[in-house]
């Protein structure tokens, strides 16, 4: 009898093994492989089961969640979607993640190990915690009015603080409510479709993911180039440039569109925009050294995240001196995100200094306690602080005396480049007109914003568009909003 119960004993620890082993296998070893399953709705049940966490901008939320009563339980609500939609992205029970609400998903979901107790915890036990909140940088106020002054038309704006890199705002026009893709329903799957399918592409995020011909904001790079390398040494002393000027190993002639740039100085050239001027300086200075003072200022950075992946700004590496020369103006295969160019004014505001960009401030659980700061780069010097204040004086006189008089804001100094981007085949797309600027108070040497504009429609005559006159008082109305 006493064998038989020994026999029996055994066998049923060896179950017992059996079934812990098991257990482990498909909670821990091939957990993620169920979850991700299609066939598996357990994961997207329990997901929907509570309300997701908020992104917050200024300190309230413009995210929220709604009881559908369905099996997937909570959809995702906006507060002024299309708005908010360039910074928030969407969050889709069919569609998926995009933006911040992708980049924190986890933080936003309850499944972040962060959020837990104890580190495994909520892996082991499959439970949720509530979902945490998202404070970004953005200034609601600068967001309003970028949206504004874009009023629909093809564009984006991006605006920084110089000093610490917060993204103060974000807009990309036209734009769409992410309130059409919550839910599970068919109207979600009509709105998908006829937003995919939008010749005005409204989803796509022209403030990170597009890159655009940056024509000739892109010469405060060149003139920084120009001053580092020792080219010219005095911004006030006359040139040695001709007008027109040949591009190098070819016979087209470059121009300009405004007299007064053969033999000007670089302080007047910068004020008239000569394209002859800095094309011929980027040829002197060099392709090593174009190339290098242009990837200080962050182009060809494959890994900038805020924490949303930012397309690559390009400056060619590879290029013969007439490439050079027209790149050194802003066209040929130069391109920049509207994010980059507001890095370029943030780094001569800032004296030199490049602080990286990021979107988020902290992230915080469902009770307001801290989980983690955002992510921060370290600064970097692009330039030296005499340069960044030649830089400084340069742009101060465009806006004063220049075509960037239309971002004039009484009582502050201002300092802006316009631009004018040719594109497309032959050059016979609508150009693209830009303004870069940067804003401080006249008894304070901090600078408060840096703002870049880019608009893609601008409602004028093709020979009237302009940078300043276009772009400029969008960049003037947001930073206007950044000071009250």
């Amino acid at each position: 009898m006493t064998r038989a119960i020994r026999h029996t004993a055994a066998f049923s620890f060896l179950l017992l093994v059996a079934l812990l082993v098991n257990a482990v296998r498909v909670q821990l070893i091939e957990a993620d492989g169920y979850n991700a399953n299609p066939a598996n709705r357990r994961a997207s049940i329990v997901r929907y089961a509570q309300p997701r966490g908020t992104v917050d901008v200024g300190g309230s939320p413009v995210t929220g969640s709604r009881d559908s009563g369905g099996r997937l339980r909570y959809e995702r609500t906006y507060t002024e979607g299309p708005l908010y939609a360039p910074v928030t992205g969407f969050s889709s029970q069919l569609y998926g993640t995009s933006l911040i609400e992708h980049a924190e998903d986890g933080i936003l979901a309850g499944t972040d190990g962060r959020l837990a107790l104890f580190p495994g915890w909520g892996r082991l036990t499959g439970a949720l915690r509530p979902g945490g909140r998202v404070e970004t940088t953005i200034n609601p106020a600068m967001q309003r009015a970028a949206y504004r002054g874009l009023d629909g038309r093809k564009g984006a704006v991006a605006a920084v603080e110089p000093r610490t890199g917060r993204v103060l705002a974000l807009v990309s026009s036209p734009s769409y409510d992410p309130n059409e893709l919550s839910g599970n329903g068919a109207s979600v799957s009509d709105a998908w479709r006829r937003l995919n399918r939008s010749e005005r592409q409204p989803m796509l995020n022209r403030a990170l993911r597009q890159t655009y011909p940056p024509g000739s904001v892109f010469k405060v790079v060149t003139a920084t180039a120009a001053l580092e390398s020792g080219r010219v040494r005095d911004i006030d002393a006359p040139l040695d440039l001709p007008d027109p000027y040949t591009l190098p190993g070819t016979h087209t002639s470059l121009g300009n569109p405004a007299p007064g740039c053969e033999h000007a100085s670089l302080k007047e050239a910068f004020r008239l925009s000569c394209n002859t001027v800095f094309a011929r300086l980027g040829v002197d200075v060099g392709l090593r050294e174009m190339a290098g003072t242009a990837e200080r200022f962050g182009f060809n950075d494959r890994g900038l995240r805020i924490p949303s992946p930012v397309v690559r700004s390009t400056f060619d590496t590879r290029m013969d001196p007439a490439q050079l020369a027209l790149s050194s103006i802003g066209q040929y295969d130069t391109a920049a995100t509207p994010l980059q160019m507001a890095m370029v004014a943030a780094a001569v505001a800032n004296d030199g200094q490049l602080t990286p960009p990021h979107l988020v401030d902290k992230v915080t659980d469902a009770g307001g306690v801290l989980v983690a700061a955002g992510e921060r780069r370290p600064t970097q010097e692009v330039m030296n602080p005499a340069t960044a204040e030649q830089l400084q004086e340069m742009m101060t006189e465009v806006v004063a005396h220049g075509s960037g008089r239309p971002a004039a804001i009484d009582g502050f100094t201002v300092g802006g480049k316009t631009g004018t981007a040719q594109h497309g085949e032959r050059n016979e797309g609508m150009p693209y007109a830009w303004f870069v600027s940067w804003v401080r108070n006249k008894d304070n040497h901090e600078p408060v914003a840096a703002v870049a504009v880019v608009v893609e429609d601008a409602e004028a005559e093709r020979e009237d568009i302009s940078g300043g006159g276009s772009a400029g008082p969008i960049a003037r109305a947001v930073m206007a909003a950044g000071l009250r």
